[in-house]
């Protein structure tokens, strides 16, 4: 398993300029490879609001130069959660200090975040190609690659699809389409200056430029959560909700204050209040899907990996969905590197094998404390406060995907190969 040559580099095709691709493509950089990096969009989108990325995936961060110090303007800085029950009553607090022994975590606007993330990447010479709109996946024995809707193919020794929760690349490893599937909630999303919360009594402390604020309503089957930062001059908010929507046209469209409203009536003021204040165009009413379990995220000829959301989509509540599409990006250029080119089948395949099982434990997690917050009895929570703490799990967030690729790489391509052998013996 030799890593492969400069004169020699593997060639690899990323689709999806997301945070599991581009850090596929900053980590595949970093070995050496050839990386070719397709996004549907015509431009490097500023959309979204609050993104949250664990220690887990901060030490990704801290290992490439110049980034944390252009991500420590953006970001959040609290040291911890206040928790009110819907109707105002103060819960409990919250904190992380315990958490710093495992890393640095990094919370800001989603738009900011990429595009500091997407500078690295160009600085190391990523070929990013915009309105690039993947068609089709093939693959053969020994390429793989995709058509372009101008009709253009581009291949590689793999690629990796990073295209997201509705992706293509999906029907080539399973073989058949599948669709995405409502989870039964929906979440309305905003991203605001804090002018308006500082002409209101009930929410101009959040606009505090010494103090960035963290605070969360919970009630029956909704939780509302808000966040200032940079200074006490930005807002975001996210207020989960029961939801049936069909969302076979749109898992994301324009939010409405009234409805918003509506989903939190009879709660605390304060809640209103900053609902009210937020701009009717900076809301989103965003609805929250996924996927069953794959059986594999590796095509047949072991040319192309799901990566990402196209993998295994998260829910919001695990706190961990895009921290572990920086781990598959992380984990499958370690892989790569290790197997060489002449062994990319075989990287690939201990990719899958690293990853399956930790992403779905992390992934259960976004359902476990969904229903710790949504499922509550209130009466019981207010005895016990702290049952609506959030679980913070050190082996999640005290992980190091890229360390542990290196640790495992070997015993995991052995033990692939000795399965392999069994089966070809017992035909």
């Amino acid at each position: 398993m030799s890593s492969s040559s400069p004169s020699s580099p593997i060639k690899v095709v990323i689709v999806g300029a997301g945070f599991a691709g581009l850090t596929a493509a900053i980590s595949c950089r970093e070995r050496g490879f050839s990386v070719t990096l397709l996004e549907s969009s015509p431009t490097r989108r500023q959309l979204g609001d609050i993104i949250s990325f664990g220690s887990n995936s901060g030490r990704i961060f801290l290992r490439w130069p110049g980034v944390e110090a252009a991500l420590d303007p953006l970001c959040h800085h609290s040291d911890g959660l206040n928790f009110y029950a819907y109707d105002g009553d103060f819960l409990c607090r919250q904190v992380w200090d315990s958490e710093k022994e495992w890393g640095k975590r990094f919370n800001g606007h989603r738009g900011e975040i990429h595009e500091v993330v997407w500078n690295h990447a160009v600085s190391l010479g990523v070929d990013i190609r915009l309105g690039s709109k993947v068609i089709q996946y093939f693959e053969t024995e020994s390429k793989a690659g995709i058509v372009l809707k101008t009709g253009e193919r581009i291949s590689g020794d793999v690629v990796l699809a990073a295209d997201g929760v509705r992706s293509l690349a999906r029907t080539i490893v399973l073989g058949f389409e599948d669709k995405p599937q409502s989870s039964g909630y929906a979440v309305y999303r905003a991203w605001m200056d804090t002018d308006k919360l500082k002409e209101n009594p009930l929410t101009a402390y959040l606009a505090d430029p010494q103090v960035d604020h963290h605070e969360g309503w919970l009630g029956p089957d909704v939780h509302f959560l808000v966040a200032t930062l940079q200074k006490g001059t930005k807002c975001s908010w996210v207020l989960t909700h029961k939801d049936t929507a069909d969302i076979e046209e749109s898992w994301s469209a324009p939010g409405d204050i009234e409805d918003a409203v509506k989903a939190v009536e009879g709660w605390a003021p304060i809640v209103h209040a900053i609902i009210r204040a937020t701009p009717p165009d900076r809301v989103v009413d965003w609805k929250l899907v996924f996927r069953d379990p794959l059986p594999t995220y590796v095509s047949p000829q072991s040319r192309i990996a799901l990566i990402g959301d196209a993998a295994h989509p998260f829910l919001p509540t695990s706190i961990q969905g895009a921290s572990q599409s920086m781990e598959d990006g992380v984990t499958a250029a370690v892989c790569l590197g290790l197997a060489g080119k002449e062994n990319v089948q075989e990287a690939l395949k201990v990719y899958e094998k690293i990853r399956y099982e930790r992403v779905h434990a992390v992934q259960q997690t976004g359902v476990t404390n969904r229903d710790n917050w949504h499922k509550a009895d209130f009466d019981e929570v207010k005895k016990n406060p702290a049952s609506i703490k959030l679980p913070r799990y050190d082996w999640v967030l005290n992980f190091d995907a890229q360390e542990h690729a290196y640790k495992v790489y070997e015993e995991t391509a052995k033990a692939l190969q000795e399965e392999k052998t069994e089966v070809t013996a017992a035909l």
